[in-house]
């Protein structure tokens, strides 16, 4: 199934796209991967989830991407014996581990290791940010502090300590079952909540055991100092704007959106911006003006992949949603601005023959009547080295491994096309051709670029670069065996 832009469309599935027809339904309007959310939801729900998305797949016969969200660790505060109370500006409140319902002057953080890892002066976040606590004094089993924003506490509310490293691990136990679950269902890419540093990313590729890729969300400031350490251990990342927007001040996620997104691009690793992107179409079925705005400035940026939370899973307008991005990436991908920002960004370390190769493919493309650029990859390193360079025509991935073609369903302009393992360069070429034929990226009469490696079947061998016609007459005249 071809879609008409480069960016790709993350759907998070729920309450209001939990059947066949609706998951069908958000793929054909352009959703190319699918978010199990793993804090909703239980195992045979979310089991009955991936078994829909992978008859659609079948069906439609199109790789479509599957991405498993762990819930991470939650810190929440206990319950109130009024079930809510009012902090009023200056006044304190002391958070301890004594488990007796709370009042306005104390309730029960059940984390003894932020008591561990507080220290006077930290903040403390309370509900998305709403209360803002200042520690005045603490010790290893309680924090007395002031309020400096007050307002209404109520039963487990979250908690984000921003000034502090915590020590927590990224995977709770549930996260660990969870995991091991989804992993063995056979999802594409695993997503960790709340990474702090590359250790955390590191313990969830050993127990995903090749079996996922590995994505961290960025949503704490640790993760944001420890970036470059991250990127380079996980496979992709997620501008995870919720939490960060909390922990941060709410002018420093743009920034920082923009830092992160040319980094990824640079590493060729695809990253993802989220939450709150069409907020208001969970009620409307029209999005308002500055978040339609904020959907074409990660386009803009060069964003991978653009993705829907609420809007989908719990949303009245799950299908307008999705369809609205897709018309806002269409009308982006068509300015000339956008094709000036992007090729303006573009900057690479190239120090291997295949990233000659691909630089070099897309040169040719651009300077000559190429219609497409057809890469054969097994791992997708090659496809993700060909979407680094942003061409302007299409990268179709041609890839005998439909773990690596689901995979790829993220990845900026990559259209995935499952072909046999191949032996002799010139099949390589006339199945590039048939490829590009069938999926009307060129005619009989157009010329198109192929990518490969030989021998074939061998992971980062990529070292040919051809020119090579549509006609599969000319294929066989010209071409070596």
């Amino acid at each position: 199934m071809r879609r008409f832009r480069n960016v790709k469309i993350v759907a998070t599935l729920g309450p209001a796209s939990n059947d066949y027809d609706m998951i069908r339904k958000l793929h054909e309007a352009g959703a190319d991967v699918f978010r199990l959310n793993m804090s909703h939801g239980s195992h045979d729900e979310i089991r009955e989830r991936h078994a829909m998305i992978r008859q659609v797949e079948r069906d439609l016969d199109n790789p479509i991407g599957i991405l498993a969200d762990l819930q991470g660790p939650k810190l929440r505060v206990g319950v109130f014996g009024n079930e809510e109370e009012t902090l009023e500006n200056g006044a304190r409140f002391r958070l301890d581990l004594d488990e007796a319902p709370g009042d306005a002057t104390r309730v029960c953080l059940p984390h003894p290791e932020i008591f561990q890892a507080l220290e006077a002066g930290a903040t403390l976040l309370i509900n998305d940010g709403k209360i803002r606590l200042q520690v005045l004094d603490c010790g290893t089993d309680f924090a007395d502090c002031e309020v400096i924003n007050g307002g209404v506490i109520s039963n487990r509310k979250g908690v984000n300590v921003p000034d502090v490293v915590l020590p927590l691990a990224a995977l709770s136990e549930k996260d660990r079952r969870d995991l091991e679950f989804v992993c063995q269902l056979g999802i594409d890419w695993l997503a960790l909540s709340f990474v702090q540093r590359v250790e955390d990313v590191e313990e969830a590729r050993k127990l995903a055991g090749g079996r996922a890729a590995i994505l961290s969300k960025i949503e704490k400031p640790a993760a944001v100092k420890a970036f470059d350490d991250i990127l380079a251990v996980s496979d992709g990342v997620m501008v995870a704007r919720g939490d960060l927007g909390v922990e941060l001040p709410v002018q420093n996620v743009p920034p920082i959106q923009k830092r992160l997104i040319r980094k990824c691009r640079r590493a060729a690793k695809p990253v993802i911006v989220a939450t709150q992107m069409l907020e208001s179409m969970i009620e409307s079925p029209m999005p308002t003006r500055a978040e339609v705005s904020d959907v074409a400035n990660a386009i803009y940026e060069g964003a991978d992949a653009i993705m829907l939370s609420a809007e989908s899973a719990a949303g009245q307008f799950p299908v307008e949603a999705v369809t609205t991005m897709d018309n806002v990436a269409q009308e982006v991908e068509a300015d000339e601005t956008y094709r000036e920002l992007i090729d303006a960004s573009r900057s690479a370390d190239r120090a291997t023959v295949a990233d000659g190769i691909v630089a070099a493919a897309r040169e040719i493309a651009e300077t000559t009547d190429i219609k497409a650029i057809c890469c054969f990859t097994q791992s997708g390193t090659t496809a993700l080295l060909t979407a680094r360079e942003r061409p302007r025509v299409p990268i179709v991935a041609m890839t005998s491994l439909r773990g690596t073609a689901r995979r790829l369903a993220l990845s900026w302009g990559v259209d995935c096309v499952m072909t046999g393992e191949l032996e002799r360069f010139k099949q390589a070429v006339v199945n590039a051709a048939r490829a590009a034929r069938t999926g009307g990226y060129a005619t009989e009469e157009d010329q198109i670029l192929v990518t490969a490696g030989l021998p074939f079947n061998v992971p980062g061998s990529t070292n040919i670069l051809r020119v090579a016609p549509c006609a599969e007459r000319l294929i066989f005249a010209t071409d070596p065996e």
